[in-house]
């Protein structure tokens, strides 16, 4: 192999790959990406075997071939270099790197010892803007916990239909749903599947920085999401394929209250203010308590700490219902808030041991439901 490229662009490949590489032990293959190249275009290829990227680019090719190489040293070695041209070139299992008066010669290993990343030839297609589906999935990501006793859990639950993408994460303790409407597609059946967290993640952190077309393929055991290059429309720019979790997801629509015994309208800001200054005397079980006036058009908070003392502060808000006093873990509080991307929240409460539901104010597409700590 004997090729010719910019060291930004390679940066840039690099960047997105080594987010699949993996620091293994047992399987140090995995702390590798394979090099190689495919007619004009150089490919660079990272697995931990739950998901797998891959990442092209034109470049000069003189010489075609396939090389494996050190994830973390390649990496470091590509970033330090000025923005120029980089030759690398195949010579036995070494890869040297030649840039200006940079010069190293970098041990590899053969391509065969690497993993076969799966490709997905069948299934169903649908595009979406990746901006639009980032931003809608990283409401959620963040809500999922992983669970050896409930795996299905540990990730994020995806429905695919015909006017939307619907996406729900919980972790037992606090739930988040938001639906996308998107255009009609024509999708042959709905599709429901659980995708790692840790992939989801990487979709933000990949496809979330430009505003592109992302195309999703489904099949029942893995999703590939794939953006196509700007300077050749129909080749890849970048692959990512991850395996689905088995199991089904738990009915989660149970727990969404039908009604609620009170509820209160109040400015986000405020409100995040508030909580983040009663958290200082939360306690070791960052326990705050809400004490919901609808006669007084007020809402109470309170919290207190054996060793630092008490807190109480009171906002005025709109508010509905009866008289009820709370207590929720102010850390699910905050993360629900900064989810909410309105300048308005209602907060539903539907009993002192019930799911409160926050809802954003003139958005219907997402509501994030948090259990309370039931009094002892």
């Amino acid at each position: 192999m004997k090729l010719t490229i910019l060291q930004e662009k390679l940066k840039e490949g690099l960047r997105v790959v080594t987010r699949a590489s993996f620091k293994s032990l047992s399987l140090p293959i995995l702390n590798n990406i394979l090099l190689q190249t495919e007619k004009s275009f150089i490919n660079l290829s990272a697995t931990d075997l739950e998901i797998g990227i891959k990442w092209w680019s034109l470049a000069k090719i003189e010489k075609e071939g396939k090389i494996v190489i050190p994830t973390q040293t390649f990496s470091n070695f590509i970033n330090s270099l000025p923005n120029k041209k980089v030759d690398l070139e195949i010579n036995k299992l070494n890869l040297n790197i030649e840039c200006e008066n940079y010069k190293t010669q970098l041990k590899g290993y053969s391509a065969d010892d690497f993993p076969i990343i799966p490709q997905i030839t069948e299934g169903e297609v649908i595009s979406v803007d990746s901006d639009f589906f980032c931003q809608g999935l990283n409401q959620v990501v963040g809500i999922a916990s992983p669970s050896n006793t409930r795996p299905e859990i540990s990730g994020i639950y995806l429905v695919f239909e015909n006017n939307n993408i619907k996406m729900v994460a919980t972790d037992s303790f606090r739930l988040g749903e938001k639906i996308l409407p998107i255009e009609k597609v024509n999708l042959r059946q709905s599709y429901s599947l659980i995708l790692p967290q840790k992939a989801a993640k990487e979709i933000v952190n990949i496809f979330g920085e430009k505003k592109e077309e992302l195309k999703i393929y489904l099949t029942p055991n893995q999703i590939l999401f794939e953006t196509l290059m700007s300077e050749v429309a129909s080749h890849p720019q970048v692959h990512l394929i991850s395996r689905l979790i088995e199991g089904d997801y738990p009915n989660y629509q149970e727990i969404i209250p039908d009604k609620c015994k009170v509820q209160f309208t109040v400015n986000k800001e405020e409100f995040l203010n508030q909580i983040k200054t009663a958290s200082i005397f939360s306690g070791k079980v960052n326990e705050i308590k809400l004490k919901v006036d609808p006669e007084n058009q007020k809402v109470t908070i309170s919290s207190q700490s054996p060793d630092l003392g008490e807190y109480t502060s009171f906002f005025s808000a709109k508010t509905e219902g009866k008289e009820i006093i709370v207590s929720f873990n102010y850390r699910f509080l905050l993360e629900g808030l900064l989810n909410i991307k309105s300048s308005q929240v209602v907060f539903e409460l539907s009993g002192e041991e019930g799911p409160g539901v926050l809802r954003p104010v003139g958005d219907k597409t997402y509501l994030y439901i948090v259990m309370p700590i039931k009094a002892s």
